[in-house]
């Protein structure tokens, strides 16, 4: 049974679109990760499950309870989900233990001794029991988030959000949040993780989400997410990739905007001469084949070009998509003195490997260089 459901959620900030139609399915004791660049709508995500933010659209039910709807005991419904933010926001005015028994002993009428065996218990498992009665201003960064995590435990929640548990602390601080939840997720509570830490993320989720254009664009085991990416843009975050996309519609296309257009994202992407000069020269030679052997005279032209260039691996991919009939440039035999095989030749010569194939009418040929 889903502890979570989403159905066609919805969040607008004015004329700013975050959240398009999300829906999701979460099962009892998986642990998430959600991934993706600034701005695409994570956090805003996290907190209208909370209904921190309200959403203009769309359904949410918690464990069977739904928490957008009319009258729905929004408080009650919060109280089987805790939330860690980027800040701790820790009581300022309260020590460690009075933080955290604050609110079970307001909000769960829990004896005042039974909270404070509880709280002393979590303190001790994450190596704090020492920092019992001390104030937040005096504790380091990541002692403050393990304290919020306690907080949140102390409310027995079936559901723990995390919005960028680490984003706020040092580097040094880092690990010690991560290992509390690591340990987490061995007490099979249902976790959704916001994180930028890729490593972490790949190690402790049973599910990873990308977001990006408004909502939930891929979703995956860890290994389809990072190892095996097929959607552009999942593969572009997971590789840091740089794209370049240009069309061309005529056979008279203008060739030096083109390549003036290469060497401008080159140069945006601090690619050295070398390396942008092999991707002018492949993308000209392969055109010029294509126009003079691929389409007829006044046949309609369609040619699409998407380079992506790694950061990682300093490694370019040039794909030339063409439709029309059924042609591969380098499917015949190459004549190293026929002077009209000379673009061919320096294709074969600039790049590493190529790939072609012919689907739906449409020509597909990959370069690596």
């Amino acid at each position: 049974m889903s502890i979570i459901k989403v159905r066609g959620l919805k969040k607008n900030f004015g004329a700013l679109t975050v959240l398009d139609g999300v829906g999701l399915d979460v099962e009892e004791g998986e642990c998430i990760a959600i991934i993706g660049g600034s701005g695409c709508g994570k956090s805003v995500f996290l907190r209208c499950l909370e209904l921190l933010e309200k959403p203009d659209a769309g359904s949410i039910v918690i464990d069977g309870r739904e928490i957008t709807a009319a009258g729905a005991d929004v408080d009650l419904i919060r109280r089987s989900m805790g939330m860690v933010y980027q800040r701790f926001n820790l009581f300022q005015h309260l020590n460690v233990l009075e933080n955290l028994i604050l609110a079970p002993t307001m909000l769960l009428k829990m004896p005042r001794a039974e909270a404070i065996t509880k709280a002393e218990e979590l303190l001790s498992t994450v190596g704090l029991l020492s920092k019992k009665f001390s104030m937040p201003a005096v504790l380091s960064g990541g002692q403050q988030q393990r304290i919020a995590i306690c907080r949140s435990l102390m409310m027995e929640p079936k559901i723990m959000l995390f919005d960028e548990p680490t984003s706020a602390l040092d580097p040094t601080m880092v690990g010690e949040v991560l290992a509390v939840i690591r340990m987490l997720t061995k007490r099979n509570l249902t976790m959704l993780i916001v994180t930028h830490e890729m490593k972490f993320a790949r190690e402790v989720s049973s599910r990873v989400l990308f977001f990006a254009e408004h909502g939930i664009y891929d979703q995956g085991t860890p290994e389809e997410i990072f190892d095996a990416p097929q959607k552009p843009l999942t593969v572009s975050f997971i590789n840091r990739l740089k794209y370049f996309h240009y069309e061309i519609t005529e056979r008279e296309f203008d060739l030096i905007a083109m390549q003036n257009e290469i060497e401008l994202f080159g140069e945006k992407y601090g690619l050295s001469t070398m390396e942008i000069n092999p991707i002018q020269v492949c993308c000209e030679e392969f055109l010029m084949v294509m126009l003079e052997r691929g389409y007829a005279a006044g046949e309609p032209i369609e040619i699409a070009i998407d380079i992506a260039y790694s950061e990682a691996e300093r490694r370019t991919e040039i794909v030339f998509e063409s439709r029309g009939r059924e042609f591969n440039p380098l499917a015949a035999e190459i004549d190293e003195d026929n002077l009209d095989d000379l673009g061919l030749l320096m294709l074969t010569r600039l790049t590493q490997a190529h790939e072609y194939e012919y689907v739906d009418g449409l020509n597909r040929m990959k370069f690596i260089l």
